[in-house]
């Protein structure tokens, strides 16, 4: 093996914050530097803006916090030939024209292009819609065109890649969990009041907002606690309703206190590029999980195998309402889904996968 390749990770946000860096490709980095690569992360957002970007309002820092983004992209231009393979995850920057992204194009050695999400279709903002007036609409496709390889969150997003990469160069790569950290602890008891759980950002709650009137059904049929872990607050009134902020120290600990995982979508071209992680995230702790059928998400959950697969607010209410009841019932769907994690979506098994596709764009051997 040739030692010393350098790596250059052009992504978002802060590492170890967002579910999907954190649950993707940064859970390899100790694969990777195992394997003889050298890795500098060059997040776009510092802290300082990850902390405020989805709260309302914070104008001025905010901008600041792009500007000085900008800043970091403008240095990284002066060091992308120095690596061996240039990542980047979702794009290079956030907004204007897809300038940066043709320049690091032209100056890296190599390039992967990571995306989740149907990121081609245009999605607004609820907390900055100002940002829609300075999205570029180029970035994305030039990306997909232009790389090296793309890695892609869902099936369907990898299809739609392989019509447009020069190369034809595609992987679909399922977003995995790290099961030795994942590890399951429900006793699967009515001995105590059964909850709910879901978790999510702020740009995510629309689809917990889906569940608003499903809920509000449920508690005149059975009594339970509905836990939402995010970043924002949540209020629906009449049920017994528990939120907690989301921390990296405390994820594993109340993702463990959850009983039944819920997963709703909407049918989409945005929900067809999702990769399901929320679904994985549940069934590796031995949840069971309820699902919308659609997108990715039939391909992870076998109904009534390990896991439920639902459409309408009916069986919605009727999925909750018996598993809430049936205590053996979450024991054999949560039990076989940890099984499909184990066998299909931990990072042991996934590893391999990113590997071989940075090995052969640079030129290492195995």
């Amino acid at each position: 093996m040739t030692l010393g390749k350098k790596i250059l990770i052009i992504c978002p946000f802060p590492q170890g914050v967002a579910a999907g860096q954190r649950l993707k490709y940064e859970q390899y980095f100790d694969h990777w530097r195992e394997n003889g690569y050298e890795i500098t992360v060059s997040p776009f957002m510092d802290m300082a803006t990850w902390n405020i970007v989805y709260l309302p309002g914070n104008y001025v820092a905010k901008i600041l916090g792009t500007l000085r983004g900008h800043f970091q992209r403008l240095r990284d231009i002066f060091r992308v030939n120095k690596y061996d393979l240039v990542y980047v995850f979702m794009w290079v920057t956030p907004l204007g024209s897809s300038l940066l992204e043709r320049i690091f194009r032209v100056l890296a050695k190599k390039l992967i292009y990571d995306i989740e999400d149907n990121v081609l279709m245009e999605k607004s903002s609820e907390v900055n819609p100002f940002i829609e007036f300075f999205k570029g609409t180029g970035k994305t496709k030039y990306l997909i065109k232009m790389a090296d390889h793309i890695i892609t969150s869902s099936p369907f997003l990898n299809d739609y890649c392989l019509g447009i990469n020069k190369k034809k160069a595609c992987t679909y790569i399922s977003s995995s969990i790290d099961t030795d950290r994942y590890l399951p602890v429900n006793t699967y008891s009515n001995d105590r009041k059964v909850t709910i759980g879901w978790t999510g950002t702020f740009s995510s709650r629309l689809y917990l907002d889906l569940l608003r009137n499903v809920f509000i059904v449920l508690q005149k049929r059975c009594d339970f606690r509905l836990r939402v872990i995010g970043n924002f607050q949540y209020e629906l009134p009449g049920i017994d309703l528990e939120v907690i902020q989301w921390t990296k120290e405390k994820e594993v600990e109340d993702l463990q206190g959850i009983d039944i995982g819920v997963y709703p979508l909407v049918n989409d071209a945005w929900v067809l590029g999702k990769s399901g992680l929320k679904a994985i995230q549940y069934m590796a702790f031995g949840l069971p999980t309820v699902a919308t059928n659609v997108g990715t998400t039939p391909r992870i959950i076998q109904q009534m195998e390990n896991g439920w697969l639902v459409k309408t607010d009916d069986e919605w209410v009727q999925a909750l309402a018996t598993l809430v009841e049936n205590p053996n019932l979450r024991r054999k769907l949560g039990t076989a889904a940890r099984t499909t994690v184990l066998a299909n979506y931990s990072r042991h098994v996934i590893k391999s996968n990113y590997l071989n596709i940075i090995n052969k764009l640079t030129g290492n051997k195995a």
